[in-house]
């Protein structure tokens, strides 16, 4: 017998029980008469045609219906296997309810309970045993024309800490953004979990557990098989932005430096996150009347996340006018075991460039002798911005700026309802996962969420649409200026340091062309887009329409 090979038919082509059940082309209830004829589906369907518009009003209905935030998230992820244009349709018209649900704060509890939950693989794995046949991995990916790529390998997840491959729902979520808010087509995302092992006891035993049953690797094996990743991703993808995702600060700076020549690359957790801040930042200067050359920054915590804003907001002193040495010597940290100082007997090189020549002290004791008009928190511990910080920072400025920023709501460093009563009313606030507005003194405040997906989407289809090399800092630089200028008058005075989410598709545009134009000044953008760049811009985000 000779060797043959399976033919299946084009996706356009599939007709019956197997087009309504493929996630891209079907349209579920919504398939017209002279669609049902024509593709073999008379039957298959009860006869009444329900258009989206009533779709996702029955959709609605039954998230609604679920009791808690675990079970909404399984039921929109399963939506997003069975129905893709719908479920983005849904999340793109209800974007305030729905991102908390997909994205952070519950895709945390989801990332806890991954194997627990686990209906359908989706992205692809990459594990130790896979060392010197990567490449052979990413070929069995059925998508050529793949554009973003995030890759995690689950070691410090949100605030909880080592997840392993269960860190797959970030990588899913993230890219869920890149879809629904800067409209990247999602055959064009690519989730991919490094499986390097854990060590994290309690998954190790959980006989439910979908990863290599393993400590983590060592250092020198860990970097090989990232080292294969990264190659097979330029010779399978060339035309990919990679995002690092939820990698432990030992590994991320060293991870990002690397790689950041060799492809377009940057961390969310340290870039991302810094260039939100930075514009929350900016934008609270104009709020408080503080320009940014004379703000003084205290950072409890100094992980990737807390040494990542500090650098950023270092380059953007520099451009102000300060000198390097006067930047950081604006930008002061405590962490647990006090002032950051360089007689530390540990102190990565990260956090040597902000450590001070000073006694160590607590927070309270940093506050009282820096007299900082902002206070960031970047520690993953719940509660760590007492009444007695907060009651002192509103004692010292008129405005306070306080950035809790560790999410879930479970690590917050401190709630908008705290923020606000210790302050005396005086705090403008932003925290990591979303916060309900708060009546303060007879009027509402609207405390923004300083969320990455303010960042990340644009700057991704930015980078893509251009074809840019690398991501430099002055593409974060200008996309934290433009970002700050998007926030409204009108938004600063109800105590909001973001826009809008219901504006995100619009900021992600905004980004993205400064970005592009951004990668064009620097001659690193492999595409030159003639005429209207933002014209060029919007005309490839993807709709999702029947």
């Amino acid at each position: 017998m000779g060797e043959f090979a399976i033919q299946f038919p084009p996706a356009d082509e599939l007709r019956g029980i197997a087009r309504l059940r493929n996630r891209s082309l079907t349209k579920g209830t919504a398939f017209t008469e002279e669609e049902r004829d024509a593709w073999g589906l008379r039957g298959l369907l009860p006869p009444q045609v329900i258009p989206m518009e009533r779709q996702i009003d029955r959709l609605l209905e039954n998230l609604r219906r679920k009791s808690t935030n675990l079970e909404k998230y399984i039921f929109l992820s399963a939506l997003q296997n069975r129905n893709e244009r719908l479920f983005y349709r849904l999340v793109m018209e209800n974007i305030r309810e729905i991102m908390p649900l997909i994205y952070t704060p519950t895709v945390g509890e989801a990332c806890q309970r991954f194997a627990h939950i686990f209906r359908e693989p989706r992205g692809l794995y990459v594990a130790a045993s896979d060392r010197n046949r990567v490449s052979q991995v990413l070929a069995n990916w059925p998508e050529d024309d793949v554009r973003v790529i995030v890759i995690t390998d689950g070691e410090r997840v949100l605030g909880l800490g080592d997840l392993g491959v269960n860190g797959m729902g970030i990588c899913v979520g993230k890219l869920a953004l890149y879809t629904a808010c800067a409209g990247i087509h999602p055959h064009q995302c690519l989730p991919i979990t490094l499986d390097v092992g854990t060590n994290n006891r309690e998954l190790l035993e959980d006989p439910l557990y979908l990863g290599m049953r393993r400590s983590r690797l060592a250092v020198a094996a860990y970097d090989e098989l990232l080292a294969e990743l990264v190659v097979a991703i330029r010779q399978r993808f060339p035309r990919a932005l990679v995002q690092f995702e939820d990698f432990h600060s030992r590994n991320a700076f060293r991870i990002q430096r690397k790689f950041r020549e060799q492809l377009p690359c940057f961390n969310d957790d340290i870039q991302g996150t810094a260039t939100v801040v930075l514009a929350g930042i900016m934008a609270a200067s104009r709020r408080t009347g503080v320009p940014l050359s004379e703000l003084r920054v205290l950072f409890l915590g100094a992980g990737s996340a807390a040494i990542g804003i500090g650098q950023l907001l270092s380059t953007a002193l520099q451009a102000a006018g300060l000198d390097s040495d006067a930047a950081k010597g604006r930008l002061w940290y405590v962490d647990e075991a006090g002032l950051l100082t360089t007689d530390r007997s540990v102190l990565s090189a990260a956090q040597a460039e902000f450590a001070r020549h000073s006694p160590s002290m607590d927070l309270l004791q940093a506050i009282e002798q820096q007299r900082p008009h902002v206070l960031v928190g970047a520690t993953g511990v719940a509660g760590t911005f007492t009444r007695d910080a907060l009651t002192l920072m509103g004692q010292i400025n008129d405005m306070p700026v306080i950035f809790a920023l560790s999410n879930p709501t479970s690590c917050v460093e401190c709630s908008a309802e705290q923020a606000y009563a210790w302050s005396e009313g005086k705090a403008v606030y932003a925290s990591g996962s979303p916060s309900d507005p708060v009546r303060v003194n007879g009027q509402l405040r609207y405390p923004s969420q300083a969320n990455n997906v303010y960042v990340f989407p644009g700057l991704g289809l930015g980078a893509v649409t251009v074809g840019a090399s690398r991501i430099s800092d002055a593409m974060l630089l200008a996309s934290a200026s433009k970002l700050s200028f998007l926030v409204s008058e009108d938004e600063l005075d109800k105590g909001a340091l973001f826009p809008d989410l219901s504006r995100i598709r619009s900021v992600s545009l905004e980004i993205a062309v400064t970005v592009a134009r951004q990668a064009q000044f620097e001659e690193v953008a492999g595409v030159q887009v003639e005429g209207d760049l933002k014209a060029e811009i919007e005309a490839t985000m993807y709709i999702p329409t029947y």
